[in-house]
């Protein structure tokens, strides 16, 4: 683990559980693409740039969940680098508690407050700041989270974020967080046409094809849509809905479980009706999915 790995002539990933990328300019300058989940995992990367005799010039935030974001407070203190991600997910960087207050859906409790919901707060600037590296390329990755980006170097290296699983990911969780299902489904349209050097996500091996990766991706979703529909052929609110999801597919429950399966959950649930898929009904109180 925090294995450095050459992808291209001026890029290396490192293998760690969320894979963080670098991006090295001829003049030792290093970009990093993610920072881990912690402070621990910013020693780790710090460490390997420093062996390396690369200069930490800024960090390129994929996206805002915990796990991409947890060094960079770190990595900020220690070098004076400068922070950049996208859009929405900028106020989650700079305000990491909004992450389990989103998740949850209101103020979250102790048990969300934790290192893998909730980073150390950093100082951000969006990529449209005049800083930003502009030999890079800013690729949209829309679905996993608000405005997830992923990031194209000039050598031809394409990082990816989290826009699709590894197979084992898939088999152990079943039930991948998306926040979009529709733009996660687009997206995988997208970067199915795409070419790289090589692509590297970051749950999954880095390859130069993935198009059968991103199908098996494509299938859990249509997957879970229609054990969602067989579900609500008896009119159901969320609690029972959730609790055939977690029974079908073994999952157990836990506060982590609650919010991360539960958040995606409603996401499939506002795809499904806005497709037409799904209907509600208030009674007794009640809202009550049912399909169409």
């Amino acid at each position: 683990m925090y294995e450095l790995v050459q992808a291209g002539p001026q890029s290396y990933y490192i293998n760690s559980p969320a894979k963080a990328g670098i991006y090295v300019r001829e003049n030792s300058e290093a970009y990093l693409i993610d920072s881990g989940g912690d402070k621990d995992a910013g020693k780790k990367i710090l460490k390997i740039l420093n062996a390396n005799g690369w200069n930490l010039k800024g960090i390129i935030n994929t996206h805002s969940n915990a796990d991409h974001i947890g060094g960079n407070r770190y990595l900020q203190k220690q070098t004076g680098c400068k922070i950049f991600t996208s859009g929405m997910e900028l106020p989650f960087v700079n305000y990491p508690l909004m992450e389990p207050a989103f998740l949850y859906g209101g103020y979250p409790c102790r048990d969300l407050r934790h290192k893998f919901l909730l980073a150390d707060e950093s100082e951000a600037v969006d990529v449209s700041d005049e800083s930003f590296p502009k030999e890079l390329e800013v690729i949209p990755l829309p679905g996993h989270f608000f405005q997830m980006i992923g990031i194209r170097t000039p050598d031809n290296t394409v990082f990816l974020a989290d826009c699709l699983s590894s197979l084992e990911t898939l088999e152990k969780y079943q039930v991948s967080f998306i926040y979009d299902v529709e733009k996660y489904l687009e997206t995988l349209d997208m970067v199915g046409k795409m070419e790289a050097g090589l692509f590297v996500p970051a749950h999954a091996a880095a390859d130069t094809d993935l198009k059968t990766l991103l199908e098996h991706n494509r299938e859990k979703i249509l997957e879970i849509e229609e054990k969602i529909l067989e579900i609500c052929k008896t009119p159901s609110c969320f609690e029972d809905i959730m609790k055939q999801l977690f029974d079908t597919y073994g999952l157990a429950m836990n506060f982590e479980q609650y919010v991360l399966v539960g958040s995606t959950l409603r996401s499939y649930l506002s795809w499904m009706k806005d497709k037409g898929k799904l209907d509600v009904d208030f009674s007794d109180n009640k809202l009550l999915w049912k399909a169409d």
